[in-house]
Parts: structure tokens; sequence; C-alpha cells
């Protein structure tokens, strides 16, 4: 299955000159959102992974579903103020600014073995600072899953001392 052909680009969206690449066409395809699940499963198999984090919102999209295949939890990353409880955070740089993600400070138990999830690898802040808050915790990032990856953006180049999968490349 060519899963590039559930993926809807829009140019000039959200501003002039992007190509905005939506996966909602790939989610409402329960075959097709089934084998990206799978092959994400397959990858994280080999990983012995323990835990899934995947960031706010789409993270939860892809993680939540590799969680669940795999029989392990599934930890939610997300901006400052959303979780109820006691959180640890890391601020990021933005391209003009600044933002602050967060996990509860019991997510993560030390030694655990983490597969991060999303949708996109694009500029690898957001991803980065995902890795930096697990670590925190003591967990160990076994690997990174992504539907896609950007390739004019480097983000690999944000996290290239960690193991990453992605499902197709733009």
């Amino acid at each position: 299955m060519n899963l590039k052909d559930y993926i809807a680009s829009i140019p000039n969206y959200p501003s002039e000159g992007i190509i905005f690449r939506d996966i909602s066409p790939l989610m409402a395809d329960g075959e097709a959102y089934r084998v990206a699940t799978h092959e994400i499963v397959e990858y994280a198999k080999e990983k012995q992974i323990d835990m899934v984090v995947g960031p706010e919102a789409r993270g939860f999209i892809v993680g939540c579903p590799v969680a669940y295949e795999l029989g392990v939890g599934f930890a939610p990353v997300r901006k400052k103020g959303k979780l109820p409880r006691k959180t640890i955070e890391v601020t990021y740089d933005l391209e003009y600014g600044t933002d602050t993600l967060t996990i509860h400070e019991d997510a993560i138990k030390p030694g655990q073995r983490v597969l991060i999830c999303d949708d996109l690898l694009a500029t690898g802040g957001t991803i980065k600072a995902t890795i930096d808050l697990v670590e925190q915790l003591g967990g160990v990032v076994a690997g990174c899953a992504f539907l896609i990856e950007l390739n004019d953006l480097h983000g690999r180049d944000k996290i290239k001392d960690y193991d990453i999968i992605t499902l197709m490349d733009y």
C-alpha cells in the first residue's frame, strides 16, 4: 500500500509557500491507518518498548494505537498548563519565540524504554524537547517514529543520535 495516496497536500497553508501534509485522509481510511500503525508497531517490537510517548495532538493519534497494539502505556506530552498533576517542563526555541512542553513527573519510570511517536518530523524542535522530557525522567529513548518526514527542514539533524523511522518522506 502506498501511504502517500492517503496524504492530502494543501498548498499555501498555513501561509504562502508552505505545503501542508494532512494525515486526515489516512486516519479516515481504516486499512491505511491500520497499515501505518502496523509498520510502526513492527519497528517498536524490535526496540522492546515499555512506553509510548507522543506530543499533542497528532502524536496522540499516532502513538495511542501503537501503544494499544504493543500492550504498553501511553504518556501525553502537552503544552504548559494542560496537564492536571505535577509536571516537569522543557522550553525550546521556535523560529520566532519559544514554546514549553510538559509531561507528568511520574509518566516514565527510570530505565523504561520509550518510543516517541508523532505525525511529522519537520524542524525537530518538538521532538527534541520531548526527548529531553523523557530523559529527565530517566527514560531511555529507544526510537522515534513518524508518519511523515519533511526532509528539507532537516529535523533529523536535531535528533541524529536517536534511531528514527519515517513511513513517508517529502
